[in-house]
């Protein structure tokens, strides 16, 4: 940090002032969110800091000039975050900008227009981020984690601002999204449902009126905070990433990769295969041999290609719920390519029955070695699925296929077409 003399300092927090108070005095929202997103680490924002951290009698600075005294409170809880947030100390700059955070709130539940949104919806970013940031301080020091908590509540409390009539009300899907963010990130998603609930029993807005951007996260974020990762609800994870995937800005190729990532194994559980184009164009290689394997019913090329890509798979749990997909996807191709097919050949009579112990002989054939109840247990889970038709008699070690279509067709909409 470099050298900041007195006079400097009360300059360059003087300055703040006068931008902060000019930005609420005119509604410059544009202004106001720049003042206070303190992750993007402007350059301004850091110099602040470093002055606030020179010129220690900020209070007596705001109170005793009249246009800053207004702003007084809100003002100094922000001061007090960044000072330590400059610093490395991380809980404190997220306590004193919860503090900030809810006089802000405050201030915007009694203005009348919504002039200020797009700067509550910093603040609400700012918190989330912060919080994150804060616990995992707190977790490097061995205590609780619980700021990301409070973070929830905070929100939820910003929700219910939001939620009521007016042009307000719009913001509610971002902060939506903001809740959705956070209570995945504490393995809470269930609460979702009170604030989906929210949205649609209380008729806040028509979903098509809310900011298209916030439209496509929240779509997003639904998809992966509920029929994704834990129902495995495919269809309706088709529709809400598929309603994310038509309606985002196609120049956000970053982001039409993030959803693309987990609409492709949606669509294969749905028996749709994705062109090699798609896959290029936005750069998955993740799916570059499992899509060709699959088209070409390759089993080998299927394993290895799962195999190449298991780190990526299971980086986090969306991700290791496609890996245990593609897995299934692997498990029902090999089961009706060689334990049906051929089987059928060689003995016609008794083609819809299977034993584990010729499925455990082919796929050892594949390099991998798995013992017979391990199969049995395999097999179980294709037949819950309904992607393989019959049932497992477990004392005679015979899987009874389905003599009519033991296999059930999948159908879908291409992705990308």
């Amino acid at each position: 940090m470099a050298y900041v003399s007195m006079g400097e300092a009360h300059r360059r927090i003087t300055e703040y002032l006068n931008r902060f108070c000019d930005a609420v005095s005119y509604q410059d929202s544009s202004m106001l969110c720049r003042l206070l997103s303190f992750s993007s680490n402007s350059p301004s924002l850091l110099s602040l800091a470093d002055a606030l951290n020179v010129f220690q009698d900020t209070s007596s600075l705001i109170n005793h000039t009249p246009k800053f005294s207004e702003y007084g409170e809100i003002i100094d809880h922000l001061f007090r975050s960044l000072q330590s947030y400059r610093v490395g100390n991380l809980v404190e700059a997220y306590l004193a900008f919860e503090k900030f955070a809810n006089s802000f709130v405050q201030e915007f539940r009694n203005w009348e227009s919504a002039w200020a949104l797009e700067a509550l919806y910093v603040v609400c970013y700012e918190v989330r981020i912060l919080a994150e940031k804060a616990d995992k301080e707190l977790t490097s020091n061995g205590k609780s984690p619980e700021k990301l908590k409070a973070a929830g509540s905070l929100l939820m409390k910003v929700f219910g601002v939001l939620a009521g009539k007016g042009p307000k009300r719009v913001g509610a899907l971002y902060v939506t999204c903001q809740l959705f963010k956070t209570y995945f990130k504490l393995g809470t998603v269930n609460l979702r449902r009170s604030v989906l609930r929210s949205i649609e029993i209380g008729s806040i807005v028509d979903f098509e009126e809310f900011p298209r951007r916030d439209k496509v996260l929240c779509k997003f974020s639904e998809s992966l905070a509920s029929s994704f990762v834990f129902n495995e609800n495919f269809p309706a994870a088709d529709t809400k990433l598929s309603y994310a995937l038509q309606h985002c800005n196609p120049k956000r190729e970053r982001n039409i990769r993030m959803i693309l990532k987990y609409l492709i194994p949606v669509k294969l559980s749905i028996g749709i295969i994705p062109k090699d184009e798609l896959l290029q164009t936005y750069n998955l290689p993740e799916y570059m041999n499992v899509v060709p394997a699959l088209r070409k019913g390759d089993l080998r090329l299927l394993r290895h290609a799962l195999q190449e890509h298991e780190d990526r798979y299971v980086s986090m749990l969306t991700s290791y719920c496609t890996y245990l997909h593609l897995n299934i996807s692997f498990f029902t191709h090999f089961i009706k390519c060689f334990s049906y097919i051929i089987h059928k050949l060689s003995d016609p009579a008794r083609a819809h029955q299977l034993k584990p112990e010729v499925i455990a002989k082919a796929l050892r054939w594949l390099e991998i070695d798995m013992d017979l109840d391990e199969v049995e247990c395999i097999m179980t889970i294709l037949i819950y699925k309904n992607l393989v038709k019959g049932y497992l008699a477990h004392k005679s070690k015979v899987v009874f296929l389905s003599k009519q279509d033991p296999f059930p067709k999948l159908n879908g909409k291409p992705v990308g077409s």
